[in-house]
């Protein structure tokens, strides 16, 4: 488990010409009581790694969908402490990439060194958090590379090519590229130089580029697959798992499994 967990995992599935396919889900929607059974049925329908998302009562990158999905959560009593405790005693259940999607306030409310210790323990391969700069990573990256946990960096469209290239540099596990300017959320359509941008970061990136932020339909995916090595899809995720849309996930992995090669 742990980094190199996570990017042997993702490179495989790119040696092999497969597309990278991650869930999001926030943690406790629906009851903190059926976060396994939603990662082990995820992990099922074929998703290569999974995001579980902390809830938070700020969550300034969020769209509606997962801001209603972080207040059910916090209204159900979930707590960053109890996702970690389901996740020690039930972790062996899943056997592919788990990450943490958080804002850097409980992360700091926790305790950087506990969080660590327990992340570690709870078989979380990873951190992604939005509001944590790369000019600040230090001051988790210690805890967290002493524990051998993927700090995961975002990518936006705005940022300049020498920031870019400095991103690309210092993320592990995979390179989150933000697709639009602005919240999560769906997306009707997507424009040619969001194209561009990943076909560019693509170039300057050793690890796999995952495009993410308003993906919600099969054909967004297999259009992304052509310029990125995956895909993170998050608040359609939320939305089929509260109206039992299972078979709709299961579309939007399969749309993600047969990627080949981009010359």
């Amino acid at each position: 488990m742990g980094k190199e967990f996570l990017e042997a995992s993702l490179n495989n599935l790119r040696a092999k010409g497969q597309g990278i396919f991650i869930p999001y889900i926030m943690a406790g929607d629906g009851g903190l009581e059926n976060l396994i059974n939603q990662l082990c049925f995820l992990e099922e329908a074929g998703a290569s790694a999974i995001e579980i998302g902390i809830p938070f009562s700020d969550p300034a990158a969020d769209g509606p969908v997962i801001q209603e999905a972080g207040k059910r959560a916090l209204q159900n009593g979930t707590t960053l402490s109890g996702i970690l405790e389901v996740l020690k005693n039930e972790r062996k259940r899943i056997s592919i990439p788990l990450l943490f999607m958080t804002y850097f306030n409980p992360v700091l409310q926790y305790g950087l060194d506990a969080l660590a210790e327990d992340c570690s323990k709870a078989g979380v391969d990873g951190l992604i958090i939005p509001d944590l700069p790369l000019e600040h990573k230090d001051i988790l990256s210690p805890f967290i590379r002493d524990k051998n946990i993927a700090l995961v960096q975002l990518a936006s469209l705005t940022s300049s090519k020498k920031r870019l290239k400095e991103i690309a540099e210092a993320t592990e596990g995979f390179l989150y590229a933000v697709t639009i300017n602005g919240t999560t959320g769906a997306v009707k359509d997507f424009q040619s130089p969001v194209m561009n941008h990943l076909a560019d970061l693509k170039t300057i990136c050793s690890v796999p580029v995952l495009a993410g932020f308003g993906i919600s339909t099969p054909v967004h995916v297999r259009k992304f697959l052509a310029v990125s090595d995956g895909v993170v899809v998050g608040s359609k995720i939320i939305q089929h798992l509260k109206n039992k849309r299972l078979d709709e996930i299961r579309g939007l992995a399969e749309a993600a499994r047969y990627k080949t090669p981009v010359s």
